[in-house]
């Protein structure tokens, strides 16, 4: 038997081994926890919030809070198993210069406040998590990196599996935004396409490798439909396809909604939600005690 032929089996006897049953798969995606967006009823049209192993892309409107969510995220990825979070860390690469880290604070000590709140009705110890949960710990486990080109963009999420492989905590991956450097200086589309190919295939891999939950923030642009003008994601038709989820958030009237555009298990849906002092919360009309930012 030659050396071909010997890779060749075993790479045959590999596929085999890794082989699983859509049962397990099934079973596996219902136990696997998700990440609360602290909007209730988001959370309801997203299944019980992100999940994990797959690539989610959100898009908006400057201002409908699109950072707003990915912080919030970020830090309530933090929250302990017991609370029913994931317990682990965050990476924040932000292309625009848009992370605010007295922000990042504000929503940490709001996440806390909810906690004790709701240690006080659980009846668990909530001492010893408030050692842990400590505002000043939260902001430590959110990695951030500020990429300012493309090439950065793509040199950083291809160095992120070495990453993640010395830091196994990490359970979330936010690009804020995946699009700002893509919009400019591209003459060549065919090969922009192919770095946005190439970027989307090595995140899903990141998703799925490590159980972890890529969210990418995503802008809006322009597009000639049927004789108008109307708002679309930006990065074209092709780049729809690279994400197993996709959101849109817009304003219906003065409220914020959410829309689920696009998913391989969740129906089309809408949720209001609200940007407050405290972070990501169900609509005001809804919580008339929230207050608006």
């Amino acid at each position: 038997m030659g050396q071909q032929q010997v890779v060749v089996l075993l790479m045959f006897f590999s596929f085999c081994a890794g082989a699983q049953t859509a049962w397990d798969m099934l079973h596996e995606e219902e136990m696997f926890p998700r990440i609360t967006t602290s909007c209730m009823d988001l959370d309801n049209i997203l299944g019980g919030g992100i999940n994990c192993k797959e690539v989610t892309e959100i898009g908006g409107v400057p201002g409908i809070g699109k950072t707003q969510l990915g912080i919030q995220l970020a830090i309530n990825v933090q929250i302990p198993v017991d609370y029913g979070g994931l317990g682990g860390k965050a990476i924040y690469i932000d292309t625009e210069g848009s992370f605010m880290v007295e922000r990042a604070l504000q929503i940490a000590e709001a996440c806390i406040e909810d906690m004790s709140e709701c240690g006080g009705l659980l009846r668990k110890d909530f001492q010893a998590c408030q050692l842990k949960m400590h505002p000043n710990n939260i902001l430590e486990n959110i990695f951030y990196f500020r990429v300012c080109s493309y090439t950065e963009q793509i040199a950083l999420i291809n160095y992120l599996d070495k990453f993640i492989s010395e830091h196994k905590d990490v359970k979330i991956v936010i690009v804020d935004s995946v699009t700002f450097h893509f919009r400019q200086d591209f003459d060549d589309m065919a090969l922009r396409t192919r770095l946005l190919s190439g970027m989307a295939l090595k995140l899903m891999k990141l998703a799925k490798d490590f159980s972890l939950a890529v969210v990418l923030l995503n802008q809006v642009t322009n597009k000639y439909i049927d004789g108008s003008f109307q708002l679309t994601l930006a990065l074209g038709d092709s780049w729809s396809h690279s994400c197993t989820n996709r959101v849109i958030l817009y304003w219906n009237g003065n409220e914020r909604y959410a829309y689920i555009d696009k998913s391989p298990s969740l129906r089309s849906a809408s949720a209001p939600y609200s940007v407050t002092s405290k972070g990501i919360r169900n609509s005001a009309s809804n919580c008339k005690r929230i207050k608006m930012m």
